[in-house]
């Protein structure tokens, strides 16, 4: 909101230090400061508010050294990790991209199932929360909006080098022409990175298209069908990491601040052009979502660091599996 606010006072009113809203890098460092500060300041406040209302964590008992200590710490912590990350989004990222629009349903998606499994366990005295099937149909239905808008939606596109020949050409008639000039038109495309492999792009429409090249057509259902299991196994992935005090939470910022280089680096055509990764148009704005959200992460921890004052609870777990899982996708690193 504050990106278009700033925007508009720069354009007809050239209001002093507004056109520095325009850089990528100082949003995304106003972003993580400002998620800091909400889930260091306000996440006292939610724990306290947890507390009273007695939402605390059952332990079993597995004979292991502090596990009684930990009876009764307030779990649905992830309610600071959502609010520290959605609010300085929707102040400073454009929310008309449509990876931060795929982020923001994807948080509270996942966070709606992550709550709903608590909230069963917590005040309806059910351990099992809500059952599994229902996780998996919920995870199913996210993976195929992601995949279907990541397929069929018309700002999804990559843009790939020229062939080497006509590289060279434009080059040997020019040799300081824009990066830019050494790519093709933007186009859609089913490819993904597989790392670590050398010539790592992996088309998705070749798991069909080897029996029949008429059946590229149909490359838009396996494309789905893979969202679908990256979402599904790396959100109970995170599900069944939270269990060691801070174990989530910091492993899930490293993993998140890898995807922003990444993501950053993608969406520059001359890093991208210089590092030969995979150009991706407007996929830059990602950054912004994932400075709030390792903000948010780091902020968490200091909560959530042995001995833990709170746990994240599905409502955080769920949630930080599905972020991390359509960030991959959408930078094409999920391989």
């Amino acid at each position: 909101m504050l990106y278009y606010l700033f925007e508009y006072l720069d354009k007809y009113y050239d209001f002093p230090g507004s056109a520095l809203f325009g850089f990528l890098t100082f949003r995304a460092a106003v972003t993580i400061i400002l998620s800091l500060l909400i889930s260091t300041i306000f996440g006292r406040r939610i724990i306290r508010f947890l507390q009273k209302q007695q939402v605390g964590e059952t332990i079993r008992d597995l004979g292991l050294d502090g596990q009684v200590e930990k009876a009764g710490t307030p779990t649905m912590g992830g309610i600071i990790i959502i609010l520290a990350t959605l609010i300085p989004v929707l102040l400073f990222a454009k929310l008309g991209n449509i990876y931060i629009i795929l982020l923001v349903i994807t948080t509270l998606w996942m966070g709606t199932i992550g709550f709903i499994d608590d909230y069963i366990k917590k005040f309806k005295n059910d351990k099992e929360g809500l059952k599994g099937r229902f996780k998996v149909l919920g995870q199913v239905g996210l993976g195929i909006i992601v995949g279907a808008t990541l397929y069929f939606h018309p700002d999804v596109t990559l843009k790939e080098k020229l062939p080497q020949e006509q590289q060279q050409e434009i080059l040997a008639a020019n040799p300081d022409v824009e990066s830019s000039k050494l790519f093709q038109m933007e186009e859609k495309s089913t490819k993904t990175t597989i790392p670590f492999v050398k010539e790592n792009e992996f088309d998705y429409a070749d798991l069909i298209t080897w029996i029949s090249p008429d059946l590229e057509k149909y490359a838009w259902i396996i494309f789905i069908l893979a969202a679908i299991f990256i979402i599904t196994a790396v959100s109970n992935g995170a599900n069944l990491t939270d269990g060691i005090d801070g174990l989530a939470a910091g492993t899930s910022a490293i993993i998140v601040l890898t995807l922003g280089i990444f993501a950053w680096v993608s969406g520059n055509i001359v890093f991208s052009d210089y590092l030969n990764i995979m150009y991706i148009p407007r996929v830059e704005e990602i950054t912004i979502y994932i400075a709030a959200f390792v903000g948010a992460l780091i902020g968490f921890l200091w909560y959530n660091t042995y001995p833990a004052q709170v746990f994240m609870g599905d409502t955080g777990s769920l949630t930080i599996g599905g972020i991390i899982a359509v960030i991959a996708i959408a930078v094409r690193k999920s391989g």
